[in-house]
């Protein structure tokens, strides 16, 4: 599949990878994705590819970051720039990014409760905050951090298997796989793109798949005034000005 994917859309999922290990989380998730797409409403790096663009990682059912395959093989052009960007800066979430990072590091905080989760279940009575509150003052900051991970189970993964104990104190995994939410959006991407007719998968492909289900980076971006129908509407009147 990644050999449909722009320069721009490789980028992001670079980048969502960066952002895996700058936060020491175990999995790539929707909140690296949605990090990384905004990394793209910077102009300093929409144009290029960063310094890792070569870096690649593979094997063992780990994330292979597109981009740095032998033989030299090159992404497909971004004839049109990054859309993705364009859309965030339209619709006004690179200016509230500050806001979006703060929620999504709460999600986190929460091991993956959303704002609208948070909500629902005050209502059934159950104080979400408090509860990780308690948590944290026995386990330490941070302890549900990695709570909401779900990567992809495979063989060795077992319960009891070696791969599927926590890792050591102190150390973190060499590679991060993807979650099973964040292969679901890269999934759903190609379906978006096929069912438009493009024949390649850009980065505003990767932000119409995050945002048309449920889920932590589509709870925060419409906390934000970002939806699945706002994207669309922003990226007709983009083709249309194009």
């Amino acid at each position: 599949m990644f050999e449909r994917f722009t320069t721009s859309a490789r980028e992001v999922v670079r980048g969502a990878v960066r952002h895996a290990e700058d936060t020491g989380a175990d999995t790539v998730g929707e909140a690296e994705l949605l990090l990384a797409l905004l990394d793209r409403t910077d102009s300093g790096r929409t144009g290029g590819s960063g310094a890792d663009s070569g870096r690649t990682e593979d094997g063992g059912g780990h994330t292979e970051v597109p981009g740095g395959r032998k033989g030299g093989g090159r992404a497909r052009g971004d004839r049109k720039g990054s859309p993705a960007a364009e859309v965030l800066t339209a619709l006004g979430a690179h200016g509230r990014r500050a806001s979006i990072e703060r929620a999504l590091a709460e999600v986190r905080r929460r091991g993956g409760i959303t704002g609208a989760d948070v909500e629902a279940l005050a209502g059934l009575g159950i104080d979400v905050d408090e509860i990780v509150a308690r948590v944290e003052e026995a386990h330490g900051v941070g302890a549900l951090a990695t709570a909401g991970s779900t990567p992809d189970s495979t063989p060795d993964s077992a319960p009891g298997s070696a791969s599927a104990r926590a890792p050591r104190r102190g150390r973190r995994p060499l590679r991060r796989p993807f979650s099973r939410e964040t292969k679901s959006v890269l999934e759903r991407s190609l379906r978006i793109a096929l069912a438009r007719g493009d024949k390649h998968i850009g980065d505003e492909h990767l932000l119409l798949a995050l945002t048309a289900r449920p889920g932590v980076a589509a709870h925060v971006l419409a906390d934000h005034d970002v939806t699945y129908i706002q994207v669309e509407r922003a990226l007709a009147a983009r083709a249309t000005k194009g």
